[in-house]
């Protein structure tokens, strides 16, 4: 089963590919859909559609992780995260791929077996169960292979 973790965001998406078979996972592909701050927003929430869209058709995974949103202090930029969620969502729903959304607390859960892990905690997880050489860089691209860890584990998909 191939799986797409998505960590949604304006700024940055981050977004992981993995394939988990018998209880053993392949990293795929990993990165970041970044936009910067000059760009008038609509275009930001364009380009992040369409490299996820891009990514979906490339990879066609059975599932798409998306982490729901962590409440923000800051409105403007909570609403502004949840467009980008929603662009994420947009681009999953697109797809024939079955979506599934997971909080912060599980992902942590699942992943480092605490929900009030800490970011350091979970790159160093992800590190781990997925044999890479180095931390997944920027910490919303390790987020993002945490969702499809997630998912994996929540479901206990194998085969």
């Amino acid at each position: 089963m191939i799986i797409l973790g998505i960590d949604p965001g304006f700024a940055i998406t981050g977004y992981g590919v993995v394939q988990y078979i018998g209880n053993k996972f392949k990293t795929l592909d990993y990165g970041a859909v970044e936009t910067h701050k000059d760009i008038p927003f609509p275009e930001r929430l364009e380009k992040i559609f369409f490299t996820l869209e891009t990514i979906i058709e490339q990879y066609r995974p059975d599932a798409i992780a998306i982490e729901e949103l962590f409440f923000n202090k800051n409105v403007k930029t909570a609403l502004q995260v949840g467009h980008g969620r929603g662009v994420a969502v947009l681009a999953a729903a697109r797809s024939d791929a079955d979506i599934f959304e997971y909080t912060p607390l599980q992902v942590k859960q699942a992943v480092v077996g605490y929900g009030r892990a800490d970011k350091r905690q979970v790159q160093e997880m992800v590190k781990i169960i997925l044999n890479l050489k180095e931390y997944p860089k920027p910490d919303d691209v390790a987020d993002a292979l945490a969702v499809a860890i997630c998912h994996a584990h929540s479901f206990r998909i194998g085969g």
